[in-house]
């Protein structure tokens, strides 16, 4: 071992001492643990890092929409502007603008239905027809109110509905259909929603009991090839339909009469604090104006309203009354005298 440590020179007799040489595999080795270290410490932190991310909840930056602008209207309006938020669909560019809610206040066979087609022609305007024909929906003033919150929310879905773009959202709404049996809370839902009332009724109450006799009778006997239709859309359906001819009982005449005047003038009390109109079937025939003014009410722009149903009773009453003679005398002399003659044309 001492001759790889040191040498001597015989020259001047010093003594050289030689450092062994470093072998390469040790540091080879210790390169190699460090690297291993630092690889290990790498994926240690990048494990950790792919913990957090899955164990922690994402964030999600929230989107933040603007506030519709205030409507040009007047103070006084505004509680009848509404901005929906449907659960079954996203009103999208038409969430800003306003809608107003109403609802068609009328009896069987009193020109609801055609009124209605003429307010559904409006490109703006969904009526759903007559919702509470069905008894489960007017059960119990819970079941009401739902049906209501369900249709002003614009998820009721009917052939009417314009969905996202409605300007003014409604119904028909039959006065024997618990409107007037609920009618305190129903007064008290329309005036805290901003629901507005359309009443609509005729004026000649003899005319809407032969239409109303005549319908009953279609109901059982299907005078369209076993089809009952309340409405047509053809001048030869109409007249297949007006060949009957009702009988009226003389005896009950008054009396029935004076129960469907009862039953609007109580309507009438009943929903006077909430915003309403008065229309009458006779005066949306004689006058094209009416139209005008209901669309004046509603608030949408006015637009020439259109309906593709026809009249089935045309002309004079005593046409249409298989006893005519005893209506006529059970009448004349009575306030209802003036149901005897036609107040309009069509």
């Amino acid at each position: 071992m001492a001759e790889d440590l040191c040498l001597i020179n015989n020259k001047d007799s010093s003594i050289i001492i030689k450092v062994p040489k470093k072998s390469p595999l040790v540091s080879r080795m210790v390169l190699l643990l460090f690297a291993m270290v630092c690889g290990v410490y790498i994926c240690s932190v990048c494990l950790r890092q792919i913990n957090n991310t899955q164990s922690s909840p994402k964030f999600i930056v929230p989107y933040i929409k603007r506030p519709c602008p205030p409507p040009a209207v007047e103070k006084g309006e505004l509680r009848y502007l509404h901005y929906p938020k449907p659960i079954t669909f996203q009103r999208e560019e038409c969430a800003c603008n306003p809608v107003r809610y109403f609802a068609i206040l009328s009896m069987q066979r009193s020109g609801s239905g055609w009124f209605e087609t003429l307010l559904n022609s409006h490109i703006n305007v969904s009526s759903n027809g007559e919702i509470f024909s069905v008894k489960e929906r007017r059960s119990n003033i819970s079941s009401i109110v739902d049906t209501l919150d369900k249709v002003y929310n614009l998820d009721w879905f009917t052939s009417a509905s314009k969905n996202e773009c409605s300007a003014a959202v409604g119904f028909k709404w039959m006065l024997n259909q618990g409107l007037l049996a609920h009618q305190e809370e129903i007064v008290e839902y329309f005036n805290r929603r901003g629901v507005s009332a359309i009443f609509l009724f005729r004026r000649n109450l003899l005319r809407r009991l032969i239409s109303v006799l005549a319908n009953n009778y279609d109901r059982d006997f299907k005078l369209l090839n076993g089809t009952h239709k309340s409405h047509v859309h053809s001048h030869h359906q109409a007249e297949i339909l007006a060949q009957y001819k009702p009988t009226i009982n003389a005896t009950l005449l008054i009396k029935d009469l004076k129960v469907v005047e009862d039953a609007t003038a109580k309507a009438l009390e009943y929903f006077n604090s909430t915003r309403h109109v008065i229309v009458y079937y006779e005066d949306l025939i004689n006058n094209k104006t009416k139209l005008a003014e209901v669309q004046g009410f509603l608030r949408v722009p006015l637009m020439d309203l259109k309906s593709r149903q026809v009249k089935i009773h045309k002309g004079s009453l005593a046409d249409h009354v298989q006893n005519w003679d005893d209506v006529n005398k059970t009448l004349t002399g009575t306030p209802y005298e003036r149901y005897l003659y036609a107040d309009y044309e069509m």
